[in-house]
């Protein structure tokens, strides 16, 4: 059974509809007791990062996710599901997040400068992922294919290796996570047809 943590926070059902087509049992859950008896667990996630954690630590699931992640139950963060991962972040201020990851959240105008005026934030719509580390949830032959991205900030990760995927706006920023048990993906897999599905349906088969 593959758990889709519900904080509240979008894209839930999609994610869950698109596991259900790969042929996988997926429950969409706010409730400890389900996620630590999931084989897998997906945090998915639209919207602030500060919100986010308020909600998480609400619901009383932020040691949970912790404490499965070091159990090394598959996990795979989306967008901010993604983001919530790492130490920090700096929208809306300064916030703590997960602490899974080393590294924190920025804004793209951070890095950019006098540049960014020619960039559209969020950036919104498809773009490629540069491949750069073998991982388990995606297939060599798939480089810089076309993933669907809706996001402000991205990750700025303390550790190169854990970076699997690279994608180019304004700078090139990580994309694509995988360390140990732990993916992540700045783009939305449920939402990015073909590729996206492959990926989903790689993560569904992990042990």
């Amino acid at each position: 059974m593959i758990a889709v943590v519900d904080y509240g926070m979008g894209n839930l059902r999609s994610v869950q509809k698109a596991m259900e087509h790969l042929g996988f049992k997926c429950i969409v859950t706010s409730r400890r007791i389900d996620i630590d008896s999931a084989s897998h667990i997906i945090v998915p996630g639209v919207g602030a990062f500060r919100d986010a954690m308020k909600r998480l630590e609400d619901l009383s699931l932020t040691d949970c996710l912790r404490e499965n992640v070091k159990k090394g139950k598959p996990f795979l963060g989306i967008c901010l599901g993604m983001q919530i991962l790492f130490e920090e972040s700096t929208e809306f201020g300064r916030y703590r997040g997960l602490g899974i990851l080393r590294g924190r959240v920025v804004r793209f105008f951070e890095s950019l400068g006098s540049s960014a005026s020619a960039l559209k934030v969020p950036h919104m719509g498809w773009n490629r992922v540069n491949i750069i580390k073998e991982n388990l949830l995606i297939a060599s032959q798939n480089n810089n294919r076309f993933f669907y991205f809706v996001h402000s900030y991205y990750v700025d990760p303390a550790e190169r290796a854990i970076v699997a995927g690279e994608t180019e706006y304004g700078i090139n920023f990580a994309s694509f996570i995988a360390n140990g048990n732990v993916f992540a993906t700045q783009f939305h897999p449920e939402k990015s047809q073909q590729y996206g599905l492959e990926i989903l349906k790689r993560f569904g088969e992990l042990k």
